[in-house]
């Protein structure tokens, strides 16, 4: 699971340093403003806001800006989880420590924590609108470069499932690939030749042949790319007619108003690029008063 990818990331050492990096970013020789006119021994509260409804997500990732900044402070009160519904206008968590740094940490954690219930949001939108039909919404590896298993794990908290985390995780044999090896067969063979046993093989296909060609060829998984939704429960039928183990991927402009038709039309798993690569960062605030 992502989520226990996560905790494991937190615990590393690997997102303290991605955070470090971030800070030093943004802070560079200094916060100068909040160093000229704040005392360094106020202390402060701020209220994160939410301000407009969303799937929350990334308190641990907020959380650890602070932390990387001073180890004392403390962690965000909140009767809330990563992944719940908060309605706009929800004070959805408080956290309290020296007013400096909870000024300079402002911006980072907001942005990491806006961007990732942005995707949570999203994805929890896509997982709505095929709700009983048996398809899953999966994400890509179409991802903000150094954010990747914090945009994945947002996937997971809106509701959806991860697909490969990178090259290294899965076969996924496309036209280009096809193209170079010569042929769909010919790609196939040399996967299953080379990879590990345990490593599955997908194949994206664009007509019927193909679609015979993957599955005979032993593939495990087949990417309907760019088909309609009529297309595509064509070609599912069929490949049920091949194999029904194999498992069913619809891939290509996978927009929100549509995608339910795709999952109706009997396909396993919806890939859709758009949400870590256009998930909008929703509205947070974080309101600081002194104690």
């Amino acid at each position: 699971m992502v989520i226990l990818a996560l905790m494991n990331w937190l615990d590393n050492g690997e997102v303290l340093s991605a955070i470090g990096h971030f800070l030093a970013e943004d802070i560079g020789r200094g916060d100068i403003t909040t160093s000229s006119t704040v005392p360094p021994d106020v202390r402060g509260m701020g209220r994160f806001l939410a301000k407009e409804d969303l799937v929350i997500c990334g308190f641990e990732v907020a959380e650890a800006v602070f932390v990387h900044l001073d180890a004392e402070v403390g962690e965000i009160e909140t009767q809330y989880s990563d992944g719940d519904e908060v309605p706009s206008g929800t004070v959805f968590g408080v956290l309290k420590g020296y007013a400096d740094v909870l000024l300079t940490g402002e911006r980072v954690a907001l942005n990491l924590m806006q961007r990732m219930s942005g995707v949570a949001t999203l994805t929890r939108a896509y997982v709505k609108a095929v709700e009983g039909t048996g398809a899953a919404i999966v994400d890509t590896r179409k991802t903000t470069p150094g954010l990747r298993l914090l945009e994945k794990y947002a996937v997971t908290i809106g509701g959806g499932k991860n697909h490969r985390m990178g090259l290294d995780d899965g076969v996924l044999i496309k036209d280009n690939h096809i193209a170079l090896a010569g042929g769909v067969a010919e790609a196939v063979q040399a996967a299953k030749n080379t990879v590990g046993h345990l490593h599955k093989i997908e194949v994206e296909i664009t007509n019927w042949a193909q679609l015979r060609e993957a599955i005979e060829a032993g593939a495990d998984i087949v990417m309907l790319d760019n088909q309609t939704p009529d297309e595509a429960a064509k070609l599912v039928e069929m490949s049920r007619g091949l194999n029904p183990a194999v498992l069913i991927e619809a891939s290509g402009g996978m927009d929100l108003d549509r995608v339910r038709s795709y999952a109706e039309a009997g396909v396993d798993l919806i890939s859709v690029g758009r949400l870590t690569h256009s998930a909008r960062a929703v509205d947070i605030s974080f309101k600081i008063q002194t104690m």
